[in-house]
């Protein structure tokens, strides 16, 4: 059986370069507003594997995104900021591209097509069975992410996987499969357009839904983020003198340096 990819299938638009600027990116934003639609349908499958990520990560277990191209930078930009917005340690999430780390700026030939380079990059950061890994591969086809994901069930290690193509050879090897559909691309085979948005807005979800899980938001703020700036220090004085009902940006702004984190500030005072 032929597997079709939607994904490569021609744009719905012809001549793109005879369009005006303005026809140009009226024409992106269009196609770009049927992403979360694409989304919302795969709510269900999404939901299955945010609890089984949460259920990992709650009993100790780390979690990882595994990809190549766009795909891999955007797991690795949804892990490396969870440490800064959650205050969780450097390590709990972990982006893995194909090509290591020297890809994220710049292409490697031929990475994502070693099959067995993906179970190597996972070695080397002591996977085991409490831990879960998603394989993010907007065609669904990659071999770095497949080889991995294979790998990881015979080692009895959840996986899930996160793809723009219905049927998806990746969703075979995945526990808990997530597949976005958002039709061809603008331009013809770009997937860092659609299927890219789409991949970011799960991710968004995925993490986000995970973090909540693990008590490191409370009613709706970032209790637990890390004080890096000063921006993020306002914000956090500002949720002190709100919780505790402080009149003095100082004397909240104290507060909050002493004990580094809105939640533990908080608690300071109960």
């Amino acid at each position: 059986m032929t597997f079709t990819k939607v994904t490569e299938q021609a744009s719905h638009y012809h001549h793109l370069e005879k369009m005006s600027i303005q026809e140009v990116l009226t024409n992106i934003n269009k196609e770009d507003q049927t992403v979360p639609l694409a989304v919302e349908k795969a709510i269900p499958q999404i939901t299955k594997l945010t609890a089984a990520i949460a259920d990992k990560m709650l009993a100790g277990g780390r979690l990882f995104y595994m990809g190549a191209g766009t795909s891999g930078r955007l797991g690795i930009l949804d892990a490396s900021e969870c440490p800064p917005t959650y205050g969780v340690p450097q390590g709990l999430v972990v982006g893995l591209i194909a090509g290591g780390d020297s890809a994220i700026r710049r292409a490697v030939e031929n990475a994502e097509d070693d099959r067995e380079q993906g179970w190597r990059d996972l070695q080397q950061c002591n996977i085991s069975d409490k831990d879960v890994v998603v394989g993010i591969a907007a065609s669904g086809t990659t071999p770095y992410v497949i080889g991995a994901l294979q790998a990881c069930r015979s080692n009895g290690i959840i996986t899930g996987s996160i793809s723009c193509n219905p049927g998806a050879p990746v969703s075979e090897h995945a526990d808990f499969p997530v597949e976005v559909v958002v039709g061809p691309e603008f331009v013809t085979g770009s997937t860092r357009m659609k299927s890219g948005t789409a991949q970011k807005l799960v991710l968004n979800m995925i993490s986000t839904a995970v973090m909540i899980q693990l008590g490191r938001v409370e009613d709706n703020k970032m209790v637990n983020m890390q004080l890096s700036n000063e921006k993020l220090v306002d914000r956090g004085v500002k949720m002190v003198m709100e919780q505790l009902q402080l009149t003095g940006y100082e004397e909240a702004k104290t507060l909050l340096l002493e004990f580094g984190s809105v939640k533990r500030a908080v608690e300071s005072r109960k």
